[in-house]
């Protein structure tokens, strides 16, 4: 059975940068597409970059530019760096796969962005 354990979250300051870690267990890293997905209070959850198995890259538009996803098979960890992180940003963050037609998530790692 999967499990993913997330993080890297934090306090930074609009402008800054934070990285976030995926550690993957229980399933075939390599062969996974990994997801970034993040859940704000009271709203649904959004795709917020994926990598493929193949290392194709996708980003919703709002973070295209500002975010990079990138894995390592080495150690089963996926990765995103956030640059420029803007308020609106801030909220939980959560890892994702899909094995088998079975959902996988982490816990989450809270991002906030203040002054």
């Amino acid at each position: 059975q999967a499990q993913l354990v997330e993080s890297g979250g934090g306090l930074v300051q609009p402008g800054g940068s934070l990285r976030l870690s995926c550690a993957a267990s229980g399933i075939l890293f390599s062969t996974a597409d990994m997801d970034w997905y993040r859940q704000a209070p009271g709203k649904q959850r959004e795709l917020v970059a994926r990598i493929s198995s193949d290392g194709s890259i996708n980003y919703s538009e709002f973070v295209e530019g500002r975010f990079a996803i990138s894995r390592d098979n080495m150690t089963n960890t996926v990765y995103l760096q956030m640059n420029n992180l803007k308020p609106e940003d801030a909220t939980v963050y959560y890892c994702h796969t899909k094995r088998f037609f079975r959902n996988y998530w982490g816990r989450g790692t809270q991002v906030t962005v203040s002054s």
